[in-house]
């Protein structure tokens, strides 16, 4: 619902609109891609973000020629003529339902956001109703922008996913990783499209289930075991990521180690007994409690 009381509609004509809108805010032109030659800027942008081994790009101009031959997406972001984002996504289960994001970055200060817009009208124009893809959740700048600013949910922790991975961004640690949806036609989603971030009801009141303290985690039991009182009286639990993992796994190694099994353990483990992630708000996953249909 908006502040003047309407519910926003989650149609393909309205989220082209809104698609449009957020393109034109930060003055860019989101356009599918489908030359040898885009494929290849695309794979030069790419380079230029994650910095990866060359036998490691997240993805090549091969695949995304097969990619978008099959029906697939990739959709780069314009400033003028210069690609300054993209992303690639390919059809995934359910058959005719869902889109599975695989990869999508960007070098100018909303490109992003104009991209995933983008995708959500086209998936939405096509009968897809859900969109998927994964991030690290240690990742506090994307675990907001996914879950506040898109309000996709996680519905998955997927431990070392991608097992390692030769790039500058996640070189030396563990490729754990969220696995996020996007229901495209949910009104908390068309809500976010226009520009109003979502802030999940249980955040205000929720207690800690991991804390940062002197700038690492610390689990607080009280809160992880739905039996004892901290929690029973709670709305959510908190699981703490920290600031900046990117400079962390630079400056202290062991420190950020100690980061990814922490909100593995907590976070992961909290998901595994069927506890919902309904938001991130304050540098904080927001998990409810666990549905009586999860036993």
């Amino acid at each position: 619902m908006n502040a003047d009381g309407r519910v926003t509609p989650s149609g393909p004509a309205v989220a082209w609109d809104q698609a449009a809108a957020a393109a034109a805010q930060r003055g860019l032109r989101i356009a599918e891609l489908r030359t040898i030659a885009d494929f290849g800027r695309v794979v030069r942008l790419f380079d230029g973000i994650w910095r990866p081994e060359p036998w490691n790009p997240p993805v090549t101009a091969e695949l995304m020629r097969a990619l978008t031959h099959a029906g697939g997406y990739v959709a780069g972001a314009f400033d003028g003529a210069e690609l300054v984002g993209a992303g690639v996504a390919f059809l995934a289960a359910p058959a005719g339902l869902a889109l599975h994001s695989h990869v999508t970055g960007a070098v100018r200060p909303g490109a992003g956001f104009a991209l995933k817009l983008h995708q959500r009208a086209w998936a939405l124009e096509r009968g897809l109703t859900r969109i998927t893809w994964t991030f690290d959740p240690l990742m506090r700048r994307n675990a907001h922008f996914n879950l506040a600013k898109l309000a996709a949910l996680p519905e998955e922790y997927l431990p070392d996913f991608y097992g390692p991975m030769g790039d500058a961004v996640n070189a030396g640690d563990e490729s754990d990783r969220v696995l996020a949806v996007w229901r495209t036609d949910d009104p908390r989603v068309a809500r976010a499209c226009d520009g109003l971030p979502y802030r999940p009801a249980g955040a205000d009141g929720a207690v800690a289930a991991l804390a940062e303290r002197d700038g690492r985690p610390v689990a607080l039991d009280a809160a992880l075991d739905p039996a004892l009182d901290a929690y029973a009286d709670a709305p959510a639990v908190l699981v703490a990521v920290p600031a900046d993992v990117e400079s962390l796994r630079r400056a202290a190694p062991e420190t950020a180690r100690e980061w990814r099994h922490a909100v593995r353990e907590v976070l992961g483990g909290l998901m595994a007994r069927g506890c919902p992630v309904t938001g991130f708000a304050d540098g904080c996953y927001v998990v409810g409690r666990r549905s009586p249909a999860a036993g």
